[in-house]
């Protein structure tokens, strides 16, 4: 029976208390025998609780599938009896080595106790890896805010012909007018995409301005915008104004506007070029406003879009709202032109990509799932690249409507997306697929923008942890890379159909295949040797793999690691990414076989599903292991994630992962020294360990990042991890 029980020396399997918890719930009568047919009973039951209702598998009975639960559990069971004596299934139990349900409880009391030891210097360095980047943006923008809100305080508090003209509204407006300045220009650089996809191409920058969360960054600073512009309205019309328009300030108002300003009555501050543009803005501003809410969005995506439309009248009185000069020269212009050029001149792209229509094929992979695939036109001068993000449009669907998604992978001009039918857009789109699940579409393309991980191919090391959906670039990433790899080194290839959990992708044979099955005549045997029924990650990890992480003494010279470790709280979270891990695992498969003889797989991919959400009852904890081993040749993928690669349940303990890692870069890195000494006796070798999801785990994986660094240069390795946060939105 194939484990996936992590490779660790000291894991705790059940107890005896747990084994005898879980036989009281099979042993009712108390007779000291386990009824055969209760175990299957339960085990369908487990299932039916867990296991994702839109996903067929193989536990239905009837015909084949029947037989192979029952052989199933027969062998796991070992016994042919229909009662079988506790204490025999005792031993039955003991035997499946199972992790005891205290280890994932032992996990996060480690994870706790590492924080707690840390000293507060290591404690503060780990911190700084996590969130710096964003604090230190953030201190940017907050700085510039109060830089100018308090020079314009300064200047108008202190002026004394301002307060006398103008009293204390004219400081309140100022003020929030000096802080506007950099809002304003903050607020609309939020929006350019090709201006932060150029940036984020150095390193450095990226490191100081974490661009992926510019969405969350722009809905928060037009909040702040929204506070300021009203305060300024406020200032002015409740104070200015007032001030202004009295009889016995109008000495001071003349030395401040000239002598044919006064007298000025308060309609005439209204109805003048600052009065008029800046209260129209406002209320467009607050239209705007209106129109983002989720409530509007939800209810019409379409309205949302075009409300975001007003921005340009706005920007358009804001500018003009400054040009009268009447109380210090126009500055608001000077600070929106360069970010408004820049939306500008990207929104006139979409809309003219909008005309020029692609041809792509949509295919329905799965009930969550859907696949567009597409040439490039020549004439696109951008390079596209598996990770980053377009913005897609479909007329059959709306005109106006551009939703952003990954890409998924991009060889040559050829790019394809997967896509997540979970909101109204989405269904509609998988409707256009129709009862065949495939169809010819047209659509519009916008991109590339963003490059998620963008030093993800400075390494040929590379660890990938991450939580939820948020690792999707990186999903784009892997499948990039085990595609180039096929191509050079005559592999299946990334659109060979894979049958998961009972699941037909045979479709893909019209939209990709290259012959009926979308392998290379040359595969199919091989293609039929690899299903064994195994969870895949027990076949790529490896039969060579020894306690000393020395896995082979003869890897290619082009060899490239990447460790995928991928935390969710619930199976149902994998299951729309299953269909791009799997092909990955299929080809990491072929390629382990085939090239073992030789010198191993020149791209070497492992992938690690973490389900970490927690189970009380012992029963549910037993069967989901039980059911996850179940494969069959038919049905290679878990019944429970849909994935070929096996699961872990519980939380992965990453200080013991990477120290793991450590020891088997030590073996590759004397490897390489055997091979070249000259060459990489006295070379640095540099792992990337790239980081999404939860801060707490982001601090370990730092801080242990600069222990096995600090290690690297004491043991004379000179291995050095290097920590990167990717945040996806």
């Amino acid at each position: 029976m194939a484990s996936n029980v992590a490779p660790w020396d000291d894991v705790k399997y059940l107890t005896d208390d747990e084994i005898n918890f879980f036989l009281d719930d099979l042993d009712h009568n108390n007779d000291g025998l386990i009824d055969y047919s209760e175990v299957e009973q339960k085990l369908d039951k487990v299932h039916e609780e867990i296991a994702p209702k839109a996903l067929p598998h193989h536990l239905h009975h009837d015909g084949r599938e029947d037989l192979d639960r029952h052989a199933f559990l027969r062998a796991i069971i070992k016994s042919d009896k229909n009662r079988i004596p506790r204490a025999e299934f005792a031993e039955t139990v003991k035997s499946w080595k199972i992790p005891s349900m205290k280890q994932d409880q032992a996990n996060d009391s480690e994870q706790k106790d590492y924080m707690r030891k840390m000293g507060i210097w290591r404690r503060m360095k780990s911190y700084w890896a996590v969130h710096g980047p964003e604090i230190a943006f953030i201190g940017l923008v907050v700085a510039m805010q109060l830089a100018f809100g308090v020079w314009q305080f300064v200047k108008y508090l202190t002026g004394e012909y301002y307060t006398r003209g103008f009293g204390w509204g004219v400081v309140l407006a100022k003020t929030c007018a000096g802080a506007l300045y950099p809002t304003f220009f903050f607020l609309i650089l939020s929006m350019s995409r090709y201006f932060s996809t150029f940036l984020r191409r150095s390193y450095y920058i990226s490191r100081f301005i974490n661009w992926d969360l510019s969405q969350e960054f722009h809905i928060r600073i037009s909040c702040v915008a929204l506070v300021l512009a009203s305060l300024h309205a406020i200032g002015h019309l409740g104070g200015s104004f007032v001030w202004g328009s009295r009889k016995e300030n109008e000495d001071a108002v003349a030395i401040l506007l000239g002598p044919d300003a006064v007298p000025r009555p308060y309609i005439n501050y209204v109805k003048s070029l600052p009065g008029f543009t800046g209260l129209t803005a406002l209320g467009l501003f607050y239209l705007l406003s209106l129109l983002s809410t989720p409530p509007v969005r939800k209810w019409n995506y379409e309205v949302f879009q075009m409300g975001h439309l007003l921005m340009y009248p706005i920007i358009g009185l804001l500018m003009a709202h400054g040009t009268a000069g009447l109380l210090q020269w126009p500055m608001f212009g000077y600070w929106l032109a360069f970010p408004t050029l820049l939306v500008l001149t990207e929104r006139i792209v979409r809309l003219l990509v909008g005309f020029h229509k692609i041809s792509a094929a949509l295919q329905v992979l799965d009930s969550e799932t859907v696949a567009i695939r597409a040439k490039i036109p020549s004439e696109r001068i951008w390079k596209y690249n598996a990770g980053q993000y377009v913005f897609l449009q479909v007329p059959a669907l709306s005109f106006f409507q551009w939703h952003p998604f990954t890409v998924s992978t991009c060889i040559g001009n050829e790019m394809q997306l997967h896509i997540k039918t979970d909101g109204n857009w989405t269904r509609r789109l998988r409707d256009l697929a129709g009862k065949d699940g495939i169809a010819q579409i047209q659509i519009g393309i916008n991109g590339p923008f963003g490059a998620p991980a963008q030093r993800f191919y400075d390494f040929s090391h590379t660890i990938v942890v991450g939580a939820g959906i948020g690792v999707t670039p990186f999903s784009g990433i892997l499948t990039d890379l085990q595609e180039k790899d096929d191509k050079a080194h005559n592999g299946p290839g990334l659109d060979a159909p894979i049958t998961a959990g009972g699941r037909s992708t045979s479709h893909g044979s019209h939209l990709i295949g290259p012959g009926e099955d979308g392998l290379q005549d040359s595969s199919v045997r091989d293609r039929e040797k690899v299903s064994t029924g195994a969870p895949i990650e027990d076949a790529n990890h490896r039969e060579t793999l020894t306690k000393g992480g020395n896995e082979t003494d003869n890897h290619p010279s082009d060899y490239r690691r990447v460790d995928f470790h991928w935390s969710v709280r619930d199976k149902n979270n994998l299951l729309w990414l299953s269909d791009l891990l799997n092909r990955v695992s299929r080809s990491q498969q072929w390629h382990a076989q085939h090239h073992k003889e030789e010198h191993g797989p020149h791209l070497d991919i492992r992938i690690h599903t973490h389900v970490t959400q927690k189970r009380n009852n012992i029963a549910t904890h037993v069967y989901r292991w039980l059911l996850e081993m179940h494969r069959t040749p038919e049905h290679p993928a878990s019944p429970l994630t849909g994935l070929l690669n096996a699961t872990h349940f519980g939380r992965p303990d990453f200080i013991r992962i990477l120290d793991r890692h450590y020891e088997e870069m030590k073996g590759y890195k004397a490897e390489l020294v055997r091979k070249d000494k000259e060459k990489w006796e006295d070379e640095e070798f540099k792992v990337g360990v790239f980081f999404c999801g939860t801060p707490i785990v982001g601090e370990i994986l730092a801080d242990r990042c600069r222990l096995l660094s600090a290690r690297g240069r004491t043991d004379g390795s000179k291995i050095e991890y290097h920590f990167m946060m990717e945040v996806f939105n």
